[in-house]
């Protein structure tokens, strides 16, 4: 952390500023505030980014950009909100184009108001963000420490928002994969997932992009079950499924990118189908460029048997798994 902390990367984005707040953080940069003199540099990557300062107000157009800016930033990262405009929407915030603030489309942990922002006042704001990101820091290096402390739990619809900013996080990296942002799980919304807590489905689910086969009765479905990974109070993992007569059909597994490779995707596939003790077999779906999942599921027992496009750059490889007979118990033994 101390790296970061005393070497910070900003990148900086305009969401729909007059260029006040924009000409006063570049002026950050000149030879008066020389901020690169402190380690601040300001980097046009995201991916090389740990601070994510946007000037401006949101505007229909800039959302989209916004929010992929956002979950290509890794984990973990801080929003800065300089400028009115970027707090609020400012003066333009009844505008019939501007949605408002940033954090009408993403969280902010730093706000920085003024018109125009002096560049003091963002130079602080920047290390207040520093200091929530070296928070942010300790709070995963203690969850990563307590991964053996990790409780499998049903989800409830009070969990509906995190589990959807963890869905979001988690298939950035397949839509990357696939060179497709269209996957379903990146557009579902938060009423259409609390939907999912309250019904039953009443149509065949066999895929992961949420498509089912008409004419199911609904009384032989069961209500979709969710279930969560938490560790010191914070989900980073979830699955849901459903069962159909002998099938389970499950979806959706996700993992947060800072806990992958330590075994929490493996044992929620295992409370997932526990969940389903009176199924013959289950049934998953993922993109054909979803070599991890791709892995984990094959490495479980799971076999293709069949695949099916869904866009041009994206096609859905189906899994099949038939559950393994318990061993019988001999009659004498004790």
């Amino acid at each position: 952390m101390r790296g970061i902390r005393e070497s910070p990367w900003i990148i900086h984005y305009d969401a729909s500023s007059c260029n006040g707040c924009d000409i006063e953080t570049l002026a950050c940069l000149t030879p008066l505030y020389d901020v690169e003199r402190l380690g601040v540099i300001n980097t046009g990557n995201p991916k090389h980014a740990d601070i994510f300062l946007v000037t401006g107000a949101v505007n229909e157009q800039s959302q989209a950009v916004i929010r992929n800016i956002y979950h290509e930033l890794p984990e973990p990262k801080v929003v800065v909100a300089v400028g009115i405009c970027a707090c609020t929407g400012g003066i333009f915030r009844d505008c019939y184009n501007v949605s408002g603030g940033v954090d009408s489309v993403i969280p902010v942990d730093v706000y920085v108001p003024g018109c125009a922002a002096r560049p003091e006042a963002i130079i602080d704001g920047v290390v207040k963000a520093l200091a929530v990101l070296e928070t942010k820091h300790r709070e995963m290096k203690a969850l990563a420490n307590s991964l053996d402390q990790i409780l499998f739990l049903r989800a409830d619809k009070i969990d509906a928002p995190e589990i959807l900013a963890l869905q979001k996080i988690a298939y950035q990296s397949e839509a990357e994969l696939h060179g497709d942002d269209s996957l379903p799980a990146m557009h579902q919304t938060l009423p259409e997932l609390e939907a999912d807590f309250e019904r039953a489905p009443d149509r065949v689910a066999g895929l992961a992009s949420g498509q089912y086969a008409v004419g199911t009765d609904q009384s032989e479905v069961d209500r979709i079950v969710f279930l969560k990974a938490v560790v010191n109070g914070k989900i980073i993992g979830s699955v849901r499924g459903f069962g159909l007569g002998d099938t389970a059909y499950l979806r959706r597994m996700i993992v947060h990118p800072y806990f992958r490779g330590r075994g929490v995707g493996r044992r929620l596939l295992k409370e997932i189908e526990d969940a389903f003790p009176d199924v013959k077999r289950f049934r998953a779906v993922t993109g054909h460029q979803s070599k991890r999942t791709l892995f984990q599921l094959t490495r479980s027992g799971y076999k293709v048997f069949r695949t099916e496009p869904f866009t041009p750059n994206i096609n859905w490889v189906y899994l099949e798994k038939e559950r393994t007979p318990a061993p019988a118990t001999s009659k004498g033994a004790k």
